[in-house]
């Protein structure tokens, strides 16, 4: 399958409440792709500013202050039961929601992958007070337990629920999923369930939360990121032989001639970046992601 960008209505605002699957594939025309608040009363420490507007610069999204998800489910002929929440990068200064967002999320879906678009605090932006540890680290294990706790919602199988980032997205992929979580007030429901991805993907990931600090327990990952990339090639490196030597499941690509920002792109001339969403895929396929993990454990031995 060849990967290409997708153009679609991008949807910024103020988030809606929870919007089931049936109600998305009743609708008769095309619309803006739903959206909702991770906190419905605002994220700790932003319940102030939670209607703020954010604002969109060439795509790129600012002022995020009500941290949401925006949701792209996989079309019911072929959707397998996998979600996977997409954390676009933007070096904590703006959300490339676009290309390390929508497009891919479009991408993964044609899997029979239903995605999630994270929109997160912004700890580099003009004038924040956010941290990324303290914020946007916290708006990624959110949506773990968002979508966690929703899953039957939007026919997604609770234990096959990944966490994917691009660039700054991947350095909160890691954060998330290769670091300890530290103590944190149960504010609700959703803060009871568990924030800890079934598995991982890093696409370029950034230096922060590399080297781990919990490796053994770490789900298993998809690293990728190309071979020029000074800012993400070590990093990428440093936390697969992490995992390796940990015993965790983990698979690294680093193409050739590439540096930074790939992400889903159809216009490069490497036939490889066109197509290493397909290896993610085979990767998928591989671990028995793409099948229900009930039906795995109960085929019969032959």
């Amino acid at each position: 399958m060849r990967a290409r960008c997708m153009g679609i209505a991008l949807a910024v605002g103020c988030a809606m409440q929870p919007f089931p699957l049936a109600a998305i594939q009743s609708a008769s025309a095309p619309a803006a792709a739903p959206s909702v608040a991770l906190w419905p009363n605002g994220a700790p420490g932003s319940e102030k500013r939670k209607d703020e507007p954010e604002r969109i610069e060439n795509t790129y999204v600012h002022n995020v202050q009500n941290p949401s998800l925006t949701i792209f489910p996989a079309d019911t002929s072929h959707a397998n039961g996998i979600a996977i929440i997409v954390v676009p990068g933007g070096g904590h200064r703006f959300l490339v929601f676009q290309n390390e967002g929508v497009n891919p999320a479009k991408a993964l879906n044609r899997y029979g992958i239903t995605t999630f678009v994270l929109k997160y605090r912004l700890s580099r932006e003009d004038g924040s007070t956010y941290t990324i540890q303290g914020d946007a680290v916290a708006d990624a294990r959110r949506a773990v337990r968002w979508v966690r706790e929703h899953s039957a919602d939007y026919g997604i199988d609770p234990h096959r629920i990944g966490l994917m980032g691009f660039s700054a997205g991947g350095e909160l992929v890691s954060g998330v999923a290769d670091n300890p979580e530290p103590a944190h007030k149960v504010m609700d429901a959703t803060d009871q369930v568990s924030a800890r991805p079934d598995f991982q993907v890093l696409v370029y990931p950034g230096p922060l939360g590399i080297p781990a600090r919990a490796a053994a327990g770490a789900p298993p990952a998809f690293i990728t990121a190309g071979s020029l990339d000074k800012c993400c090639a070590a990093p990428a490196m440093t936390l697969y032989q992490q995992l390796r030597d940990a015993g965790v499941s983990a698979e690294l690509h680093l193409w050739a001639d590439t540096d930074h920002g790939f992400n889903i792109a159809a216009y490069s001339e490497r036939l490889s970046i066109q197509h290493w969403p397909d290896r993610l895929a085979d990767w998928l396929s591989d671990g028995g992601w793409m099948t229900s993990r009930r039906q795995a454990i109960q085929r019969p031995v032959p």
